[in-house]
């Protein structure tokens, strides 16, 4: 793993670490924000009604946000995608009890193939050494003893 400056600890001048280096490396690391609709819409809303320039970049200074974001905001609205306009979270929608039901039982299902698999193999094989044990039975018994 390759280290840099910013995961090295960090040293005050008593010596002592500082509390973002003790929580880990990189603890201070920003993480990236996400926005509501709602919120989405509101600061569209806000940002579209003012006229002057000035206001406008104030309230986007305020809010920590660029233009860019607004742009992209408007074209998914004008586009209806679903993130923007609808307060639906995100992602994957959950897997129904089917679902989930049957991916149990197909797992189930291909572990019971595996351990009948090695079932057949292990009669296989008991079968085979019952078959030489019973060769080796009657050669056994016909070869004449040689007597002392």
């Amino acid at each position: 793993m390759t280290m840099t400056m910013s995961d090295m600890p960090q040293r005050s001048e008593a010596g002592d670490q500082s509390a973002a280096s003790s929580r880990g490396p990189r603890a201070a690391t920003p993480k990236r924000r996400t926005f509501t609709a709602a919120y989405k819409r509101r600061i569209i809303e806000q940002y579209d009604a003012l006229t002057d320039p000035a206001e406008r970049g104030a309230l986007l200074r305020r809010e920590g946000l660029y233009h860019s974001h607004l742009e992209y905001w408007r074209a998914a609205r004008d586009k209806d995608a679903p993130n923007v306009t609808k307060d639906k979270p995100a992602g994957r929608p959950p897997r129904s009890a089917a679902e989930v039901e049957n991916e149990r039982l197909r797992v189930e299902n291909e572990k019971l193939v595996a351990e009948l698999t090695r079932t057949k193999a292990a009669l296989d094989v008991a079968g085979k050494v019952y078959a030489l044990l019973e060769t080796l039975s009657e050669s056994a018994d016909s070869d004449p003893r040689p007597s002392a």
